[in-house]
């Protein structure tokens, strides 16, 4: 509803409370019906816009930039200065560069920050699966460790090559001393044979 700047604004405001009784008030809690436009809105992909910028910002941080930048503004001021007159663009005062230079500090900026934006977002996620991976091998190694002391514990009961060894040897001696023992006189002869 366009009103006129024209009529006094008590008329409006009785205009707008004859509305709302009305039910036909503009409500602060719902969002208005978008009105299409008849302008023309660019439509990006944020994904390549994306990849763009971090190409951008790759390139300005290597050193052929830096080469690239410098010879540009070598020339721009040798020109500018060693140049005739009538073909000089940019006095000394080189206004025209400075705006140049402003103008490109002004595009990078904001596509170096949203390269970064996406680099923290990745970091974020590889995080993330970082911080998952670990939590799974924690499991695993509590799981593991488990496991083993379990096996000790089972071991403990089994007898072992060891201990099997040793109740023989035991075995072994308690026989050759119970045969000693009723063979009195084989140990004797043996003791008798040896000192011979």
């Amino acid at each position: 509803m366009s009103e006129p700047t024209n009529r006094p604004r008590r008329e409006r405001l009785a205009e707008r409370s004859v509305d709302r009784a009305a039910g036909r008030d503009d409500r602060l809690d719902q969002p208005l019906a978008q009105a299409r436009s008849w302008r023309w809105r660019p439509q990006m992909d944020p994904e390549q816009f994306g990849a763009f910028a971090e190409g951008f910002a790759r390139f300005m941080g290597t050193a052929r930039f830096l080469a690239y930048m410098t010879i540009f503004v070598t020339v721009w001021l040798v020109w500018n200065v060693l140049a005739p007159d009538n073909l000089r663009f940019d006095p000394y005062a080189f206004i025209f560069l400075t705006l140049m230079l402003s103008l490109q500090a002004s595009y990078a900026a904001p596509l170096i920050l949203l390269a970064q934006n996406r680099q923290a977002d990745r970091d974020k996620v590889m995080i993330e699966q970082d911080r998952t991976r670990d939590e799974r091998n924690l499991a695993d190694t509590e799981f593991l460790t488990r496991e083993v002391a379990a096996l000790r514990i089972a071991l403990r009961d089994t007898a072992t090559r060891d201990f099997v060894r040793s109740e023989l040897r035991n075995l072994l001696e308690e026989l050759d001393e119970r045969q000693r023992r009723f063979d009195p006189d084989d140990g004797e002869d043996a003791t008798e044979d040896a000192r011979d």
